[in-house]
């Protein structure tokens, strides 16, 4: 096993390295091993975040040790994904692991080519195509006629026309076949065909929308064959607990609509105390900020009112965006902010009032509170300008 294998434990030898160590997964998770916790962080910071990478911000380790707990954390988090038993969370944890491996690739791309060549935990994108058979549907291509653009699904497209010597070309023709598998028209109407410059049945892209592209092949390869049937009793049993944390997180909603209006005085104490905590320029943990955004999000308010809202606090604008965009994404894989229980086993909640015997979480609390009012404050309409004045 080498850095390589962790980093892009898609890859086929990656799973050839994890085959031939000849590990048994059922005794790392009896043994309760680093690979397990890695594991259960892997799925959860899949369904907070959408991403995969460590919390630590290290990968990997230094040791041959490190490096093959991460990789085994891989296998370990895809059983967890399926004890789950969900498809949203199954949709949710396959896209956080593609937007990861991306993150790392583009990394890897902007390696100089010295460095590359002695290297062995770096890849180059005819490696990444040789992986998913693209090596002859994928060739350079020119660049952008004058006045001729590209969509873009995860990064701005386009770029300067030149490049550095020695690296990779800015532009490519993908053979049709392979351009309309590997992408969608639902990522807009710069993807469609009829959209794309297409020439000796090839489609050009620039070198963005061909890793869009590919982001979009690793989604498809980690999502198949999940979720795993069978995986058996004693397996089941051995990761009953961190499998129930992570349930936690996939409340189901309690409310047909949500409240529509935005009275902070109406908010229930933690999300309440999270705002504060976040104004006093304190950073918010994970867990705190996915519950904060999931529920300004759940009462219905849209990304830029999140950012306006959080103007004064220690969450960054882009980050926000990031996250709200995840949280309201459009494949019908929403999540509210998980439960007045799972909120206090992360110390988010501390029961104030007895809150817990009026609503189960959050969303239910809030709307409650609302219908019992007698008068709200939408804090969306104190900040529409005057009508009359325009100011």
């Amino acid at each position: 096993m080498d850095a390589l294998d962790a980093k892009y434990p898609f890859f086929a030898s990656a799973r050839e390295a994890v085959a031939s160590a000849g590990v048994s997964l059922p005794d790392l998770v009896a043994a309760d091993a680093p690979a397990v916790e890695r594991a259960r962080e892997r799925v959860e910071r899949a369904l907070l975040e959408g991403t995969v990478a460590s919390e630590s911000g290290a990968f990997p380790g230094e040791s041959a040790y490190d490096v093959q707990a991460e990789l085994l954390s891989y296998p370990i988090a895809r059983i967890l994904v399926s004890l789950l038993d969900s498809d949203p969370a199954i949709e949710k944890y396959a896209a956080a692991e593609a937007a990861t491996a991306m993150d790392r690739v583009r990394r890897d791309l902007e390696t100089d080519d010295e460095l590359r060549s002695v290297s062995t935990a770096t890849v180059a994108l005819d490696d990444l195509l040789a992986e998913f058979d693209l090596a002859d549907a994928v060739r350079p291509g020119h660049s952008a006629p004058a006045g001729v653009s590209g969509g873009s699904r995860g990064g701005a497209a386009g770029g300067p026309t030149g490049n550095a010597a020695g690296r990779d070309p800015d532009h490519y023709r993908i053979d049709v076949g392979s351009y309309l598998r590997l992408t969608s028209p639902e990522w807009g109407d710069s993807w469609r065909l009829v959209n794309r410059a297409l020439a000796d049945g090839a489609v050009r892209v620039t070198r963005d929308e061909l890793l869009a592209a590919l982001e979009a092949a690793v989604e498809e390869r980690v999502a198949e064959g999940l979720p795993f049937e069978d995986l058996g009793e004693s397996l089941a049993e051995a990761l009953e607990s961190r499998v129930a944390d992570l349930r936690g997180l996939l409340s189901e909603r309690t409310y047909a609509e949500p409240p529509d209006v935005v009275d902070r005085e109406l908010f229930p104490p933690c999300m309440t105390n999270l705002i504060e905590k976040a104004a006093d320029d304190t950073k918010l943990s994970s867990a705190e900020s996915f519950a904060l955004m999931a529920f300004l999000v759940g009462i219905g308010m849209t990304p830029d009112e999140v950012v306006a809202f959080c103007a004064d606090t220690s969450l960054d604008a882009e980050g926000i965006r990031y996250q709200t965009k995840f949280l309201t994404d459009d494949r019908g894989t929403q999540y509210p902010p998980p439960t007045c229980e799972t909120l206090a086993n992360y110390g988010i909640c501390h029961n104030e009032d007895d809150h817990m015997q009026v609503a189960i979480g959050p969303l239910s609390y809030y709307e409650k509170r609302v219908a019992a009012a007698d008068e709200v404050t939408d804090w969306r309409a104190e900040r529409r300008p005057d009508e009359t004045t325009g100011a």
